[in-house]
């Protein structure tokens, strides 16, 4: 199986210590390019005991050396809002003459999470009656717009409350005349959702906002593989051959490794698949993936085609960004076996 090539000066952004809302964590970006400009809509956090992650905003026109834009993050929890603990991995897709990015956020921040047990984040004691929500400190998602990554508008809520549903990323176009999405309810597992680990849904909706419509089971792991617990990664790319997806695969339930694979979807109907890799084409290899706040984790978030290159930026052991690249054609090819 052909496998992403990383480039040799990576990580492309990291923490920065004249920044204290993003000295420990610069990881997990969103990526846009458009007129000649790569905007990188970034994960960060400092080095605070409540861990309370932000949003940073960076540019580039190679791809490859990208300058912060600001001092200050440029967009943040609420003060009040349901998001108000923390704000994480965007995913950024475009309609009309908006930015939407789909974003996990906590009713309060998790904590320094890498001291806990797995899957682990800090919780308050609201009561026993309180919903699950605020009771758990659940990661929920929330879709905001922009037109410059500077002015936001919060839209709210696109999950339910009481799920654990990150990894939620809408196509970047309409499909069949409706929205399409990907998501990833940690708790539809078992005979009855038909998948043994976290899996890959997909729905549809007729507005960004509501998405009230029956999920389907997209993309389910392998166990004993690589891949046993899968969620999305970037926003699907189009291409002439099908949708290009990239997927996360997580070893085991516990702090296994991350690794990336990526399956082809029909353009017109996404539920089926065209081929799937097997291998990963990009796992933790350095010391950069493999010591950080996780260890041996690479994540990506964003993906960009431009003419026959594909880009993709992931997140390094939970710490710093990193950047691999293919032609897309050839990687094509090695996923529809020709």
């Amino acid at each position: 199986m052909m496998k992403l090539s990383k480039f040799e000066f990576n990580p492309i952004l990291s923490p920065n210590p004249e920044n204290d809302w993003e000295n420990l964590v610069v990881c997990n970006p969103g990526i846009f390019y458009e007129n000649g400009v790569f905007y990188m809509l970034y994960r960060a956090a400092g080095n605070d005991k409540k861990h309370v992650i932000r949003f940073g905003l960076a540019t580039s026109r190679d791809g490859f050396h990208f300058s912060r834009t600001s001092a200050n993050p440029v967009l943040g929890p609420s003060v009040n809002g349901e998001d108000g603990g923390c704000i994480e991995d965007p995913r950024i897709v475009k309609f009309d003459d908006y930015y939407y990015v789909t974003y996990a956020f906590r009713s309060y921040p998790p904590g320094q999470y890498w001291t806990f047990r797995h899957d682990e984040v800090a919780t308050k004691d609201f009561g026993k009656n309180a919903p699950a929500f605020l009771r758990e400190n659940l990661a929920n998602t929330g879709l905001a717009m922009t037109k410059d990554f500077h002015t936001w508008m919060r839209l709210g809520r696109l999950t339910d409350s009481n799920l654990d549903d990150r990894d939620v990323i809408i196509f970047p176009e309409k499909i069949n005349g409706r929205f399409a999405m990907i998501h990833r309810p940690k708790e539809w597992v078992g005979k009855k959702y038909g998948t043994k680990y976290p899996a890959i849904w997909l729905r549809y909706s007729d507005d960004l906002l509501t998405w009230t419509g029956k999920s389907k089971l997209l993309l389910s792991g392998v166990e004993g593989s690589w891949e046993e617990k899968v969620g999305g990664s970037t926003p699907p790319m189009k291409t002439e051959r099908g949708w290009l997806m990239l997927y996360h695969g997580v070893e085991d339930e516990g702090r296994g490794y991350y690794r990336v694979g990526a399956a082809v979807l029909d353009l017109n109907d996404p539920m089926k698949v065209l081929g799937r890799t097997r291998e990963p084409i990009l796992e933790p290899e350095f010391d950069y993936e493999t010591v950080g706040i996780y260890n041996g984790c690479v994540f990506p978030t964003g993906s960009v085609i431009i003419k026959d290159t594909l880009f993709v930026y992931y997140g390094a052991a939970d710490r710093c960004i990193g950047v691999a690249t293919a032609d897309v054609n050839e990687l094509m090819d090695s996923i529809l076996g020709q």
